[in-house]
Parts: structure tokens; C-alpha cells; sequence
């Protein structure tokens, strides 16, 4: 995310932050109270399924993550682990705010790659043959899936539950979960849903963040 020569000097001498090669930025479930601008160097975005550790996205100079925690004040989804010896620039949101009123082009660029990745999101709904009913039915099920020792990733909830959840009514809901469980994505058990494939629901949703 390019910004203006004086606005970086001034960044780089109050925000700026070194990290050593491992070094975790955040860790799943923390807090989301700062977004990072990447100077130099590399930053894995690692999420922990049951069995392993996948990486969801590996970012270098100028790009930025960690928005979607500050912004909508949501605790972390992803570990972000530096790959070698890392600046980065680490904003709060009262400082965010205020270079994007001073410098509205910052806000501008950041809105580009927040609508470029979302357009991503929706490819990778579209092949996985995910339509506009069944979005907010996977989001809610990813929302609340936790880990389980027999089955994986497991969501308990009831219809009615995952229906408010996802904004939608009993029967959409309804119809979202035959379509997941067709796909074989989900199995319907006693006190929930199985995700079947995490992965692959998963990956809808995979985007800096």
C-alpha cells in the first residue's frame, strides 16, 4: 500500500516494527486492534485445522493485513508468522483514520484491494458451486465450527439456529444445508453439522486478513 514520501519517513520512525524470521505478528483468537503494512520482507497468514497447519496467504512489500480485525473489531482467524527477517508498520485505528482523512488516496487504494480480494472470494465460491443462498449459510457454519475429536470440524447448531445466524429463514437455510450435504461438504449429525471438507469451505472465505 504506497503512501507518501513524508507520511512513510514519519511511519517508519514511530510505527515501525522488526521481525526476526518465526517471529509471530498475532496469533488466532487475538485481539484485532492494529493493521499491518508490509515494508520489507515476507508474512505467512497460517491457519490451524485439526490435522495441520495451512498457509493461507503469503504477503510481501506493500501489502497489508490484519484490516478486517481493526475494522469490524473481530478477534484474529489466522496466525501471521514473519517468513524471514521482516519490517512491518503497525497502525491503530485512530491513526488509520486519520491518514485516510489526510490522505484520502490511502483510503482509496485500500478499498481497490479490499474489493479485489473479495472478487476472489466470489470466484472461488462460484467454482465450488456455491450460490447466493448458501454464502451466508457457509460463513455462519465456519463462524461457529469448532474443532472435534471424532468428526473434525463440527457446528452445533440446530436449523432455526443456523438460520438466524445466517439472516436467512428456516426454509433457505434449509435448502443451503441439502445442497452442502449433496455436495458432500457437510453431514447432518444428532446436535449439528460435520464439515466434511473444511478445506474446501474454507478456502472460500481465504483472504488476507
Amino acid at each position: 500500500m504506497p503512501i507518501g514520501e513524508n507520511t512513510e519517513v514519519y511511519l517508519r520512525q514511530t510505527y515501525q516494527r522488526t521481525l526476526a524470521p518465526g517471529e509471530t505478528v498475532f496469533d488466532e483468537g487475538d485481539p484485532g486492534d492494529q493493521l499491518y503494512i508490509i515494508q520489507s520482507g515476507e508474512i505467512e497468514l497460517i491457519r490451524e485445522i485439526p490435522t495441520k497447519q495451512r498457509v493461507v496467504a503469503r504477503l510481501g512489500p506493500g501489502d497489508f493485513f490484519g484490516e478486517l480485525g481493526l475494522v469490524c473489531g473481530e478477534r484474529r482467524s489466522a496466525r501471521a508468522v514473519a517468513v524471514n527477517e521482516s519490517r512491518v508498520i503497525a497502525l491503530d485505528r485512530e491513526t488509520l483514520e486519520a491518514m485516510c482523512l489526510d490522505q484520502p488516496e490511502i483510503a482509496i487504494r485500500m478499498i481497490r484491494v479490499l474489493v479485489s480480494r473479495l472478487i476472489e472470494a466470489e470466484r472461488r465460491l462460484s467454482a465450488l458451486g456455491v450460490d447466493d443462498l448458501m454464502r451466508p449459510v457457509v460463513r455462519a457454519l465456519l463462524r461457529y465450527a469448532q474443532p472435534d475429536a471424532d468428526d473434525g470440524m463440527r457446528a452445533v447448531l440446530n436449523l432455526k439456529q443456523l438460520a438466524e445466524a445466517a439472516g436467512l429463514s428456516m426454509r433457505e437455510a434449509h435448502r443451503a444445508v441439502i445442497q452442502l450435504v449433496d455436495q458432500k461438504l457437510v453431514q447432518v449429525v444428532e446436535d449439528g453439522l460435520v464439515l466434511l471438507d473444511r478445506d474446501a469451505l474454507d478456502a472460500c472465505f481465504d483472504a488476507p486478513e
